[in-house]
């Protein structure tokens, strides 16, 4: 699935995490929206999401995974699990378009409709038109510099912006 109209970036590094997204909302050529919030708090704000794609769809998976934390006592892996399981198998979830990275304080996951739940092994990763250039940039602030996981979602997420034209500079960043 390749999505326009956001990126989504988190990193985990020197004992945080920390996940941004841009706020603009694009429809077709477009800008609608400059200062949406793609990023967000769950579960006793001990989980944090960000999702790349439909708007709609990406709250029903927000739902959908919160209620798998507190069936599941706030098991991230196997919730993430569990909702990528439905959201193959499920004929309605099956026509969601969109993308979602859920971390919580050990763990770091990349969910999609395709079944994949993948735990990066560099505790990076970018979703989203923008996410390879600020996953890049992540990876290369990671290695050579000694910016923390904030700082380097905040700096990773502005080259993002001035490279693709659906990402602005509105940057969203929550922290565990």
């Amino acid at each position: 699935m390749n999505f326009h109209g956001t990126t989504i970036l988190a990193v985990r590094h020197k004992g945080k995490v920390a996940v941004a997204g841009d706020g603009q909302v694009t429809l077709n050529n477009i800008v609608v929206k400059h200062t949406a919030k793609k990023v967000r708090r769950i579960y006793n704000d001990t989980i944090i999401v960000g999702f790349a794609g439909a708007t709609a769809d990406a709250m029903n998976l927000s739902e959908r995974l919160e209620g798998k934390l507190e069936r599941y006592n706030g098991n991230l892996t196997r919730s993430a699990v569990e909702l990528a399981k439905d959201w193959r198998t499920d004929k309605y979830l099956r026509r969601l378009e969109a993308l979602m990275i859920a971390v919580d304080s050990t763990r770091m996951f990349l969910v999609s409709g395709n079944g994949d739940v993948i735990e990066p092994d560099e505790g990076v990763i970018g979703i989203g038109s923008g996410g390879v250039g600020a996953q890049a940039a992540a990876s290369a602030l990671m290695k050579y510099s000694d910016l923390g996981a904030r700082e380097i979602v905040e700096e990773s997420m502005k080259i993002a912006s001035s490279l693709c034209v659906y990402t602005n500079d509105k940057i969203t960043i929550e922290e565990l």
